[in-house]
């Protein structure tokens, strides 16, 4: 199957620090891909990339087999290809349908369409709809990660990267997290993920990648990374994993 992401030999500096070596990697389509790494690997760099908003020192990034080195953040977006950032990013000072609303600026001019994409989102996150007119300020971690990436959704991408989902959300929120990510993807959306949580990674994710101070140091399908003795001792307490 052809990718719909295809990432190649791609570089990146910050100044003269280069964060990404040369890493080469795809997503098909109907797929979850994961990124293992510890803090500092380039994982978010990688995201920040394909979404422009890191100018690509050498390689490129295709998607649906169009290079977006030279295209805009917004266009990307408009391509089909939305960004949930680390740390949730939600608009503090709006409600949750105004920063759903912000989501879908791609489709503004259609009032149904949005709608139906809200109407998405409610059916996903329950909790979102009944906390519909409150400040996303105002609402806890675990609230403000389902509004973040309600948000990702309403542009209707083809391609979600979610960006440490898990972080900081209590055992019960990340289970539940992870849960609507797998529903997400069975709904038809590819998800390229970087999470510090292995286990919960691997468990969802068809195949995966392991970052390590800007190259790719392995990849697999999941099963072969949770069977992996490096992969075990560095990211899976030393112990196999079983697919549930």
């Amino acid at each position: 199957m052809e990718a719909l992401l295809k990432i190649d030999h791609l570089h990146i500096y910050y100044g003269s620090i280069q964060a990404l070596k040369g890493i080469s990697l795809e997503v098909t389509p109907g797929e979850i891909v994961c990124v293992l790494g510890a803090n500092g690997a380039g994982k978010s760099t990688l995201l920040r990339a394909i979404s422009g908003l890191l100018p690509i020192s050498k390689g490129d990034i295709l998607f649906c087999a169009k290079s977006l080195k030279k295209t805009e953040a917004y266009r990307i977006v408009i391509d089909g290809i939305s960004h949930v950032p680390e740390g949730r990013r939600v608009f503090s000072t709006l409600s949750v349908e105004e920063n759903l609303n912000l989501g879908a600026f791609n489709r503004r001019g259609n009032p149904q369409l949005v709608s139906e994409r809200k109407d998405r989102v409610y059916n996903l996150f329950p909790i979102l709809k009944q906390r519909e007119k409150q400040l996303a300020g105002t609402l806890s971690g675990g609230e403000q990660q389902m509004l973040a990436i309600g948000r990702g959704l309403m542009s209707d991408p083809r391609l979600l990267l979610l960006d440490e989902p898990s972080l900081g959300l209590a055992p019960i929120l990340v289970k539940q997290i992870f849960r609507i990510i797998k529903e997400i993807n069975e709904q038809g959306v590819a998800i390229l993920l970087v999470e510090q949580n292995a286990r919960k990674a691997l468990a969802i994710a068809h195949r995966g990648y392991v970052l390590e101070t800007g190259n790719i140091t392995i990849s697999g399908l999941s099963k072969e990374l949770q069977n992996n003795k490096k992969v075990q001792e560095a990211y899976l307490g030393g112990a196999a994993l079983r697919r549930k």
